[in-house]
């Protein structure tokens, strides 16, 4: 049986599919809450089977319970880089996942768990994965969010460098931008090519922010879209790996322009490009990230060495499969 956190969210949903498709027992821990209409969660796991969904104040007393766990794949995050709310955020971004770590370590468990390039912040300091503790303290993300992932990140650090238990293995995944099915539910933290289908969809120009930095065109601002099958395909690789431990970024490994991704939509829908530009909002003045690549050298030389999606195939792919389809669903 393998447990993941999240498993109804986006990310979480895409992995919990991936190994039910491999007959693998999958038991999801999440909450489904209500959603809008045709967003709700639950739609996320409706074509796989899964072991069963247990929400996460109840995970303790399931793990207690002793079913042998093949893997942790952490997922499930408050992942809304507005957030405020500093006590929420922390209980589910740190405290939960120390939990996990020390019962992967005592069980001797395998632990994958999600990080991500907001904690990169500007990116003044370039986008290397490195784990050392010198490095993770020299990161200054730019939200609530984004700390919350560092903070974890520095504590595994932390663990290890002071011998404490560790899983068998772990593997810090710092997931770029990513798009793809099972986002819906997301709302306003949508990627941006759903956002600008819907827009698109309806009959209107895509909207994207114009550029307040000298030097950079409207619609220049770069940044590493990387479709959701390939973190996939990265954790199932992880799991097929065990001696494979570190802190990796995943990413496509290419940054590309927003004007560049609202006219891959446009491509696949057959349509001639109409993409205009909108002021910068006020709060995101000094906090909006202007370029993003994931650095991948760690990650090759893991050993992991396929290629990862280019941004017009899974952009194609999202939009005539599943965005432009009655079921948009996976």
């Amino acid at each position: 049986m393998y447990l993941v956190t999240g498993g109804a969210g986006f990310i979480g949903s895409n992995l919990t599919a991936a190994l039910s498709a491999r007959g693998g027992e999958v038991m999801v821990v999440d909450r489904l809450r209500k959603g809008m209409p045709g967003q709700e969660k639950w739609r996320n796991l409706a074509k796989h089977t899964i072991a069963g969904i247990i929400p996460p104040e109840a995970l303790e007393e399931f793990l207690d319970r002793g079913r042998p766990i093949e893997a942790v794949f952490h997922m499930g995050a408050v992942s809304d880089t507005t957030v405020t709310d500093g006590d929420l955020v922390s209980a589910s971004n740190i405290t939960l996942p120390l939990m996990l770590w020390s019962w992967c370590a005592r069980k001797g468990v395998p632990f994958i768990y999600a990080s991500s390039a907001a904690v990169y912040g500007d990116g003044a300091l370039g986008f290397d994965d490195d784990a050392s503790p010198a490095a993770l303290s020299a990161l200054r993300p730019l939200n609530l969010y984004g700390w919350s992932k560092i903070a974890f990140d520095r504590r595994v650090a932390q663990m290890l460098v002071l011998g404490m238990p560790a899983p068998p293995q772990w593997a810090g995944l710092r997931f770029f931008n990513v798009y793809g099915p099972n986002e819906y539910h997301k709302g306003r933290m949508q990627s941006v090519i759903a956002h600008k289908y819907a827009e698109i969809a309806a009959g209107k120009a895509a909207t994207l922010f114009a550029s307040d930095r000298d030097g950079i065109a409207d619609g220049g601002q770069q940044r590493d879209f990387v479709h959701v099958d390939d973190l996939v395909r990265i954790c199932l690789w992880l799991a097929g790996h065990p001696r494979v431990s570190g802190l990796f970024n995943v990413g496509s490994g290419v940054a590309r322009s927003f004007a560049d991704l609202a006219t891959a939509i446009y491509a696949a829908l057959g349509r001639t490009p109409d993409i205009r530009y909108i002021p910068m909002p006020e709060d995101l003045r000094g906090k909006y990230q202007y370029f993003t690549e994931a650095k991948l050298d760690r990650l090759r030389a893991a050993g992991y060495d396929a290629a990862t999606i280019p941004l017009e195939e899974g952009v194609a792919h999202y939009v005539r499969n599943h965005l432009a389809s009655g079921d948009p669903h996976r």
